[in-house]
């Protein structure tokens, strides 16, 4: 039967990684068989062959093709602005600029630039063009979504050169996911509620890095506060998420409360990462024996086994990032279904 595969040789063939290494050491010469990018260059031409081989119809072969461009292009250009805190704010493109939930989100993201950070948006009007309108063309980035009805970017992000155009939906949200550093949802429709439960899920489900999540309201606004009460009222009282579940994001109606809460979340704890089964909180600030000896005590129901150590950079694991070196490490063996517990402590080294 006849199946659309193409004659020839399979991309595992041994010849053909022969000159997969040949092209790839043309091009980044003396790496091939040994450094890591070499190595991922290699699996993604490979990737591609196998593509090719298995007879994808074209359309199929094109979505490929696209999604790895888009990210490329995209992760070159946020690599530039690598070390600069971000924070992505999502909301309706619908509301008007007189509207006092666009006004809360220019002033959100005015005070987070006086704190150096940058803002995300997906670069369309309302809540989107409020917030970089707040924090300015050179602190704004703008991952604008291709529609079939065309959506510009605003005013201030088009013909940025930190504008990107996003095909899929996707990769659009990668992005902001991957990039920012906190997400601020403002009032909006499908979209921000898909954006908002999508980060909810990743961190509850701990396939993103945790970071601070806010769902801000106007000044004396109820939308964030409804959807709050149905969180409660329907998913938590059936057990659908765990009450611990609700430490992983803060409602409020301040801008300075949602200052306060991105802001904070940085103020000890300075990133995660997994070494094996182990998980290492970086801190700013070194613990001494009476605290960690509380926390062991406090937070003991997250260690699957063992308890909380004081460590040091891993040389092997964490070669590629020597910036980080001098930070005391929190380790241990983390029983990952506990993600709001894991919030909770950050809280707590925060407060410290």
């Amino acid at each position: 039967m006849k199946t659309g595969r193409p004659e020839g040789l399979s991309p595992q063939d041994p010849r053909v990684i022969k000159q997969l290494h040949a092209l790839v050491d043309q091009i980044y010469p003396g790496s091939s068989g040994t450094a890591v990018e070499s190595k991922i260059a290699m699996e993604l031409i490979n990737t591609a062959l196998k593509a090719l081989h298995s007879g994808l119809p074209p359309y199929e072969m094109r979505i490929l093709s696209r999604a790895i461009r888009e990210l490329r292009f995209a992760f070159k250009l946020f690599q530039d602005y690598k070390g600069i805190s971000k924070a992505s704010i999502f909301g309706s493109a619908r509301t008007g600029k007189t509207h006092p939930e666009y006004l809360q989100a220019k002033k959100l993201a005015q005070e987070l630039v006086k704190r150096e950070f940058m803002v995300i948006t997906g670069a369309g009007p309302g809540i989107m063009e409020a917030g970089n309108e707040g924090a300015g063309r050179d602190k704004s980035f703008g991952i604008n979504i291709k529609l079939p009805f065309e959506q510009e970017p605003n005013p201030v992000v088009n013909g940025s050169p930190r504008n990107i155009d996003c095909h899929f939906f996707f990769t659009r949200k990668l992005l902001f996911i991957k990039e920012t550093n906190a997400v601020i949802c403002c009032p909006g429709g499908f979209g921000t509620l898909d954006e908002g439960f999508e980060i909810l899920t990743l961190i509850q489900t701990g396939k993103t890095t945790m970071l601070p999540i806010i769902f801000l309201d106007a000044p004396g606004g109820t939308f964030w506060k409804a959807w709050f009460s149905f969180v409660k009222d329907q998913v938590l009282t059936r057990r659908l998420i765990s009450e611990e579940d609700l430490h992983l994001f803060k409602v409020t109606d301040s801008v300075n409360e949602a200052v306060r809460e991105v802001t904070g979340f940085y103020h000890n704890y300075h990133s995660m990462r997994f070494i094996g089964a182990t998980l290492v909180l970086r801190l700013k600030r070194i613990l001494d024996e009476k605290t960690l000896a509380d926390l062991n005590a406090e937070f003991k129901d997250i260690c699957l086994e063992g308890k909380m150590t004081l460590e040091k950079a891993s040389k092997i694991e964490e070669a590629t990032e020597p910036e980080l070196n001098t930070l005391p490490r929190l380790a241990f063996i983390f029983k990952r279904a506990h993600c709001g517990r894991l919030r909770q402590l950050i809280n707590r080294l925060n407060a410290l």
